[in-house]
Parts: C-alpha cells; sequence; structure tokens
C-alpha cells in the first residue's frame, strides 16, 4: 500500500514538473531595454467627480507599477509614459431585476452604479510602434439607500483597483 501511495506521488510530481513556470498570473512582458517611466498628473475632466480623484489615480497608478515591475521612476527621460484623464465619472440606476424568489419583475431599483472611465495615452519613448491610447471603465453597485458621499471612497477604490489592473495587463503583458 505505502509503495503504491508512493509511485502515485512520484507520477503526480513528474507529471507536474514540466508545467511549473508555465503560466504566470500577472504574465509581464517588459522588454530588457525598458527600465524607467513616468506617470503623468492625470486631469479631471469630468466636474460632479471628487476634485481629488485625478491625483488619487495617478498616486495609485505609480504605486502600482513601483510595486509590480522592475522599473523606476524617472520624470527627465524615461522610457515610457503614460499621460490621461478622468473622463467620466456617472451615477445612474440599475434597471429592474426579476426577484429571485417568486420570479416577478420589481419595480424601481434597488441599485444605483458607479461608472468611471479613464481615458490612457502610453508612449514607449524607446519604440514609438508600441504607442496607444484608450479609455478604460470599470463599475460598481451600491445600495440606492445609501447617500453616495458614505460609500464614494471605497467604491472608487474597488473601481480603480481594476482599471488599474486593466491598464497593466495592457502595457506589461501579452495577453
Amino acid at each position: 500500500m505505502i509503495c503504491k501511495m508512493s509511485y502515485v506521488l512520484v507520477v503526480a510530481a513528474l507529471i507536474s514538473m514540466p508545467c511549473s513556470g508555465c503560466y504566470s498570473l500577472k504574465g509581464i512582458s517588459i522588454p530588457p531595454t525598458v527600465n524607467t517611466y513616468y506617470i503623468d498628473q492625470f486631469q479631471n475632466s469630468v466636474p460632479n467627480a471628487p476634485p481629488d480623484i485625478a491625483q488619487r489615480f495617478a498616486d495609485d497608478f505609480r504605486i502600482v507599477v513601483t510595486q509590480d515591475t522592475r522599473l523606476d521612476y524617472d520624470e527627465t527621460l524615461p522610457d515610457i509614459e503614460f499621460s490621461g484623464s478622468i473622463s467620466s465619472y456617472n451615477v445612474q440606476s440599475v434597471s429592474p431585476e426579476r426577484n429571485a424568489n417568486n420570479d416577478q419583475v420589481q419595480f424601481g431599483s434597488t441599485l444605483n452604479r458607479l461608472t468611471i472611465v479613464v481615458q490612457v495615452s502610453y508612449v514607449n519613448n524607446l519604440d514609438q510602434e508600441d504607442n496607444w491610447s484608450q479609455s478604460f471603465s470599470f463599475f460598481e453597485d451600491f445600495e440606492n439607500d445609501k447617500n453616495l458621499e458614505d460609500v464614494q471612497d471605497e467604491l472608487i477604490d474597488n473601481i480603480f483597483d481594476q482599471i488599474l489592473q486593466d491598464i497593466f495587463t495592457k502595457a506589461f503583458t501579452n495577453w
């Protein structure tokens, strides 16, 4: 019995060995010639957004790139640069949904949705063919009986986390 169990463990280990290192969750692919980055101050292009939203986004973006890459921050001669703006900050009611308990349509919304759109420009000063500009958006729902100001910071943090992940994936992976 012990011999059979040892055999199974050895076979399992041998099968899994070739796969180790085959898959990376981040899948970062930064050319070895790219060593520095710069993130410009993002602009707030929407009047209904919190006044510090663009600053918060740029600060969060710098933290993500610093922590998750080998790149150094350089304001003078960066190899790659990011710039952009908060282009939309919108709260709307979510359309009525069917009630899970009795399959009846509920009239009136029970949720509000905050959607943020960030326009980002990426410039690779070493390879101009890699340049791109794209909008990234994400949303979070919240109960309609809650005041936006009470839940806003948490919603923005959650939305920024996803948008930053999407930007990071676009800029630094081959997916």
